[in-house]
């Protein structure tokens, strides 16, 4: 048997095309894009951010990184702590108070 005839029999009569194996590689990574995507948003607990609910969400409570993330009829905004503010000494000089109809009142302290 010569060289050339020697893989004879790997071939089927059909001409290959190495660029559709490709298309198969394209659907599998499509499919591990949205697997990886669904993991993150269940590890995370934000599927409350899919539903039509309003939600509010802090990370990282009562620390300087804190941020505060509420979605209000299908918006939602991003609230981050400023180190700039809050610092330094201050002192009291009223009370807020709100009534049931959601009315603030601010009463200054003599």
């Amino acid at each position: 048997m010569n060289r050339r005839n020697r893989y004879n029999w790997l071939d089927d009569g059909e001409d290959v095309d190495p660029i559709s194996s490709l298309a198969n590689l394209f659907d599998v990574a499509m499919v591990f894009a949205v697997a990886l995507m669904v993991a993150f948003v269940l590890r995370t607990q934000l599927t409350e951010f899919l539903t039509d609910k309003d939600v509010t969400y802090v990370k990282n409570a009562g620390k300087p990184d804190m941020e505060i993330i509420v979605k209000k009829d299908n918006k939602i905004t991003r609230y981050q702590s400023e180190a700039s503010r809050g610092n330094g000494k201050g002192r009291k000089v009223g009370v807020a108070y709100e009534l049931e109809n959601g009315e603030i009142i601010y009463v200054p302290e003599n």
